[in-house]
Parts: C-alpha cells; sequence; structure tokens
C-alpha cells in the first residue's frame, strides 16, 4: 500500500492552483517554450496526502499539475513541506511508463507515470515520478501522456 492517499481530477490550465500556473508560466517564459499550452491534450491536478505513520509522522500535502501536448509534457509541484518546482520535456526526448510496470512498484507500491530521459533544463537521463491516483481521470492521464510520447517519436 502507498504511503500516499491521491485523488486526481481533470480540469482546466487556468484552473490548477495559482501557485502552479503561476510557476508553469515563468518555467516557459525562462525556457523560451512559446505557447506550448496552446494544444493541450489534457490537464489534471493531483492531490496527495501523506498517510500518518507511527508518533512522529506529519501531516504533509503535495499538489501536482500536469499538462500533455502533441509535443510536450510539463508538470508543477508544490507541498506545505517542499518548495514548488517544475519539469518539463519534449515527449520525443522522453520515455513515459505507467510506475505500476516498472520495477520499483514492487518495492514501494504507487500509482502514477516514471517519466525518463532528457528534460528542459538540460539534465540528462533524469527519472523522475507523477504522482497519479487510480480513478477515471489519472488513468486517462496516464494514457494520454504514454501514447503521446509514443506518437511523438514516430
Amino acid at each position: 500500500m502507498s504511503d500516499w492517499k491521491r485523488t486526481t481530477r481533470e480540469v482546466p490550465f487556468e484552473s490548477l492552483r495559482p501557485e502552479l500556473t503561476q510557476a508553469i508560466r515563468t518555467h516557459i517564459e525562462k525556457y523560451n517554450l512559446g505557447d506550448i499550452l496552446s494544444d493541450a491534450r489534457m490537464c489534471v491536478q493531483t492531490v496527495s496526502e501523506k498517510i500518518k505513520k507511527g508518533l512522529f509522522g506529519g501531516a504533509e500535502a503535495v499538489y501536482m499539475g500536469a499538462v500533455v501536448t502533441p509535443r510536450w509534457l510539463i508538470w508543477a509541484t508544490s507541498g506545505t513541506k517542499t518548495k514548488t518546482a517544475v519539469l518539463s520535456a519534449q515527449l520525443n526526448d522522453i520515455v513515459v511508463q505507467d510506475y505500476a510496470e516498472s520495477s520499483f512498484a514492487k518495492l514501494i507500491p504507487d500509482s502514477g507515470l516514471n517519466v525518463s530521459g532528457r528534460f528542459t533544463d538540460g539534465s540528462d537521463n533524469e527519472l523522475t515520478f507523477i504522482g497519479l491516483d487510480d480513478g477515471a481521470a489519472g488513468k486517462q492521464f496516464k494514457q494520454v501522456a504514454i501514447e503521446a510520447a509514443q506518437n511523438a517519436k514516430k
């Protein structure tokens, strides 16, 4: 069982938490990515709440907003114990995999996507996790992101 309780829902980009939309816009501007959000295929927001374990386990919430376009995956996170951060990648530079199919899932059960490859900030061969729930929006986002990454390589 995961240490996180996740709730994912599909939302318009403008309905993401304000710190997420601002961080994504700042990231797009910083890296001169242009109008990449104009043809968004899907946008989701996930609220992840840490399940308190033990006497010293503290409450924590992490908010994530992610957008898939035909050429890009961009996502931002913020939280009660973490700073706001944004990552993005052109889909032809990354591999997007259902976390449940990874070797990590046997060790640490969870739900979401593993994203590996080269990100916009110049890092090579990075691996990151995007947490999603197992509901309809989470499953659809996984499918859309995986298919978009596969189609970008054709």
